[in-house]
């Protein structure tokens, strides 16, 4: 684990990713508090969500084909630095719903080219022996974010209101950039070597949509890559069903809790997860990354099914919250396995110059999956028993768990990446 964190490029890489979650969790947690208080209004608060998810269903897949293009340092660079400018309207105007959305759907906007760009460069730096430690490291800034962001998020607000979290947040972004700036590696995209992908006769557009198709026929005839993003279908809608049923209204109308403990369950598998982080950066190594990312689907579905019914095991308020939050530390281990087997398959799976446009679709597939679980869960949730509908949830995520599991191939040691064939797909 160490001998990964001290190679300079990603021991930077690393850092500015902890400063960036700790801001992005800090903001995500005052701000639908700061709405709620505006407006007394779930929906309204809700509305916050979706102005943050939609833009990358929308533009995820396409942002992945610049990703593909860029420079990968400097595209993580300008899009950090955006998105500390697009935070300042928030500054003039901080009770305007209109310029919360419109500020929240711009960050949205922006993601899907940070995060496919980090995906993409994170093999340059490491090396692919080195790639299930780092991406577990990664994972470890994620669960830091979870465990500190929301605490000092809440208490900033309630000390400076939403301007000092806006000030604090966009510090955080240019806090990154700066480290990502120190980065020396190349990071500019390596060309494929069917060059009759990446030139296209034609309009801007379209090349574009030419360099877009190909990053589908990518994932489309490579059977890991397939499997990764049914899987992963499955995954976000459960998903979509957590963040809707899974944590406020499992705790005050299920298990009997208090509202100051919705906040307990989300900081349990914070610690879970920091652990597992450092025990898979530390073996990883050992252990194959389909393994990692089916088992941790499953893992993930396991533990949700047992918070969600935990009235069962423990008698109403604190003792069920107490029993929901050992599964949810629990739901930690896997959930970190799961990130770092994806995030390995697809890196080892994709030859560079197409590792953006795969990350930008996932992402994109994720956000649809992820939507309809939010409709799902907002029909069934009122019509249903909570508990049942939950529990089917979790099921949802451990069959995808099983499809991963079951049908993702054992790659042989001389396995090559995977490229579009240029004989099935001809360029117009």
């Amino acid at each position: 684990m160490f001998a990964t964190l001290r190679q300079r490029d990603f021991g930077l890489l690393w850092l500015a990713g902890l400063v960036s979650v700790a801001g992005v969790f800090l903001f995500i947690t005052a701000l639908p508090l700061h709405v709620y208080r505006l407006t007394d209004s779930t929906l309204a608060t809700a509305g916050t969500f979706i102005a943050y998810f939609l833009p990358g269903v929308l533009i995820g897949s396409v942002a992945g084909v610049f990703v593909d293009r860029w420079d990968r340092k400097r595209t993580m660079v300008v899009a950090d630095l955006a998105r500390a400018v697009v935070l300042l309207p928030l500054l003039v105007a901080p009770d305007a719903l209109v310029a919360i959305y419109a500020v929240t759907a711009a960050l949205g906007a922006i993601g899907p080219f940070f995060g496919p760009a980090e995906g993409a460069l994170l093999p340059t730096l490491v090396g692919e022996d080195r790639l299930v430690p780092a991406n577990a490291l990664n994972s470890l800034n994620d669960n830091l974010g979870m465990l500190l962001g929301p605490a000092f998020g809440a208490l900033l607000y309630a000390e400076l209101g939403i301007g000092g979290v806006v000030l604090v947040n966009a510090a955080s972004y240019i806090g990154s950039a700066l480290l990502i700036r120190l980065i020396a590696a190349d990071a500019r995209p390596a060309r494929s070597d069917r060059s009759g992908e990446e030139v296209a006769v034609g309009s801007a557009w379209t090349r574009m949509v030419s360099e877009w198709r190909a990053g589908l026929r990518v994932v489309r005839h490579d059977r890991t890559l397939s499997v990764l993003f049914v899987s992963w279908s499955f995954g976000g809608i459960s998903e979509g069903f957590f963040l809707t049923l899974g944590l406020t209204p499992l705790v005050l109308d299920v298990l009997g809790g208090e509202p100051a403990q919705v906040g307990w369950l989300g900081t349990s598998q914070a610690v879970g997860g920091l652990i597992a982080g450092v025990v898979i950066a530390r073996f990883g190594r050992r252990l194959a990354a389909r393994r990692l990312f089916g088992g941790g689907l499953l893992g993930v579905g396991i533990a949700d099914f047992g918070s969600f019914n935990s009235r069962r095991l423990a008698g109403p308020g604190t003792p069920a919250v107490l029993v929901s939050m050992g599964w949810n530390f629990l739901a930690g281990f896997p959930a970190v396995a799961g990130s770092t087997g994806n995030q390995s398959l697809i890196q080892t799976r994709t030859v560079d110059a197409y590792r953006g446009r795969v990350f930008g679709a996932l992402r994109a597939v994720i956000g649809i999956a992820m939507i309809v679980g939010f409709g799902l869960a907002g029909v069934l949730g009122d019509a249903l028993d909570l508990v049942l509908v939950l529990s089917v949830s979790a099921t949802i995520r451990m069959l995808g768990g099983i499809v991963a599991l079951a049908l993702l191939p054992r790659e042989a040691p001389d396995a090559q990446p995977a490229e579009p064939a240029e004989s099935r797909a001809p360029v117009a």
